[in-house]
């Protein structure tokens, strides 16, 4: 099976959405491979799997995790990720800090965008090496 949900925007109609709305994909798709790849390496009961995902998909994970691969971006990943972080939301972080939470929302939205502009390879590369550094 391919994917779910197909994308059905073209890049350039992806380009003009608000940055929060690929941190609104983002945070499904990274959630749904973690957890994946949780079940696919481990016969674990559903609290511990929850509690093995909670630390990649919490805020302050993501942000270590952004940090970590940041070097590895091209200049279009990282404007993306600079907008994803500089875009005014009115969410509180019940446990991150503002820093935390930003550069969490930067991270989410760089996997939406490469989600919904099809750039399935890299978004496979940028998941996969934020299960690396989940794993540190």
């Amino acid at each position: 099976m391919e994917n779910i949900a197909e994308p059905k925007r073209t890049p350039e109609e992806v380009n003009f959405l608000n940055p929060l709305v690929w941190a609104y994909v983002g945070d499904s798709v990274y959630e749904l491979f973690i957890r994946t790849n949780l079940v696919n390496n481990s016969n674990e009961k559903v609290h511990k799997l929850h509690v093995s995902a909670i630390k990649f998909v919490k805020a302050a994970g993501q942000a270590k995790i952004l940090k970590a691969i940041e070097e590895e971006l091209t200049d279009d990943e990282k404007n993306i990720v600079r907008r994803a972080r500089n875009t005014q939301n009115h969410h509180i972080a019940k446990n991150a800090t503002p820093a935390e939470y930003a550069y969490a929302t930067a991270f989410e939205g760089l996997i939406g965008y490469l989600y919904l502009t099809k750039q399935d390879e890299r978004l496979k590369y940028i998941l996969n090496r934020a299960l690396e550094e989940g794993n540190k």
